[in-house]
């Protein structure tokens, strides 16, 4: 008879995924090992394979659970300014999750791997949607990627530098989602309506 899990299997894995955020940001996903994983967990290593096989199963765990956070977040804010805001929100409070993301999918094998890149593109398209939504007369199919990948580069990053829990003098993240929706958006409206898109327009 199969052995059922106890009631806090899930809660124990929340614990686990949080304390190794914590280690691939500060050792590096390479230069993190089960042993320094128990170790951060405050378990021991066999302990510990109890809920996962091994490191790199505990690395898509994090990173399949937090792009489908992200993605239910796009999917949820259509509007392009409530979409930054949202995504900026979440971002002040999974820093060590995005840095797993951005940093050390790579180290996934088939076809995990490819499964948070296709995650990674949903995330990205859904973007493109609401910003062509907002600008469907300054977007296109030929310049649609670059300004979805300019609006990414403004907000990716911040986890290197917008630290407001550590200076009382730093922007919050709140008041900097509202100055990239003023920049980015009044950037676009700057830009020249497209030919394609004035043509469609017409008829």
């Amino acid at each position: 008879m199969a052995r059922t899990q106890a009631s806090d299997h899930q809660l124990q894995r929340d614990e686990i995924l949080e304390r190794a955020a914590q280690a691939f940001a500060s050792h590096s996903y390479p230069g993190t090992s089960m042993s320094l994983l128990a170790k951060a967990c405050g378990t021991s290593k066999a302990r510990l394979y109890h809920y996962y096989a091994s490191k790199e199963a505990i690395l898509f765990d994090l990173l399949d659970r937090y792009t489908r956070v992200l993605i239910a977040l796009a999917e949820k804010h259509a509007d392009l300014a409530n979409l930054i805001a949202a995504f900026l929100a979440e971002y002040e409070h999974s820093q060590t999750r995005h840095i797993a993301l951005l940093n050390d999918v790579k180290f996934l094998e088939e076809p995990q791997r490819e499964l948070i890149l296709t995650a990674q593109r949903t995330i990205v398209n859904l973007f493109a949607e609401a910003i062509q939504r907002r600008f469907p007369q300054r977007t296109d199919a030929q310049n649609r990627s670059a300004i979805t990948m300019l609006l990414f580069g403004m907000i990716n990053w911040t986890f290197t530098w917008l630290k407001p829990h550590q200076d009382a003098d730093k922007m919050s993240y709140a008041d900097f989602a509202v100055l990239v929706t003023q920049i980015f958006m009044h950037g676009m409206e700057a830009l020249p309506e497209r030919p394609d898109n004035l043509s469609k327009t017409a008829t």
